[in-house]
């Protein structure tokens, strides 16, 4: 596990709070900025799964 794919579910993790939160507020800016969090959290992982994809492709060869 790269830190791409470590930052990336950490990301997340935070969204997912944040929009729990925002929904328990009814705050509909922190549920927006929670979603966000995680769909940035999504591709940074995604990238960090290419990333290992790559190297251990790499490793093979």
């Amino acid at each position: 596990m790269n830190k791409d794919q470590v930052s990336g579910r950490a990301e997340e993790v935070k969204g997912k709070i944040k929009e729990a939160v925002g929904k328990a507020t009814d705050n509909d800016r922190l549920k927006a900025e929670g979603k966000a969090d995680q769909l940035t959290g999504k591709v940074k992982g995604g990238y960090g799964d290419a990333k290992e994809r790559v190297k251990d492709a790499i490793d093979k060869a």
